[in-house]
């Protein structure tokens, strides 16, 4: 193995898939609870919420990994595998506030972003850098 491999970001990355496969299984025992077979999407409140906590956390997730790599790649590594441990923590936060009520997604909701936000700016400061250095560097 490289020593320059990026094992933080394939760490988090493995994490995070763990995290979306139990948050799958969070609307299976909530169909189960609530009698609801596959493909039927609606049902009591509690049932449509967890359900859409989880289709949330499913539409966000390839923002998540573009940004967590990208980041990793082109501007540190140590700091976007940080950033991408508290997005994970923003999204259970997010998907257990959701399955109790909408109001108490925000939260969560609110440090998703902020984390991805985090990821997506130092990526782009990372490429700019990266660009610059190849592009326009001439050494003197």
């Amino acid at each position: 193995m490289a020593t320059d491999s990026p094992l933080l970001l394939a760490a988090v990355t493995l994490l995070s898939a763990f995290q979306m496969g139990y948050l799958a299984r969070r609307v299976g025992w909530s169909r189960m609870a609530h009698k609801i077979l596959p493909p039927v999407v609606s049902g009591p409140p509690e049932f449509e919420r967890t359900f859409r906590a989880h289709q949330n956390c499913v539409e966000f997730y390839p923002l998540f990994l573009v940004s967590l790599w990208t980041c990793g790649m082109f501007f540190s590594e140590v700091l976007a595998a940080a950033t991408g441990l508290v997005y994970m923590a923003a999204r259970q936060l997010y998907f257990n506030g959701y399955t109790q009520s909408t109001k108490k997604r925000l939260p969560g909701f609110y440090l998703t972003l902020a984390a991805l936000l985090t990821l997506s700016v130092l990526a782009v400061v990372g490429i700019t850098h990266g660009l610059l250095d190849k592009y326009f560097y001439t050494p003197i």
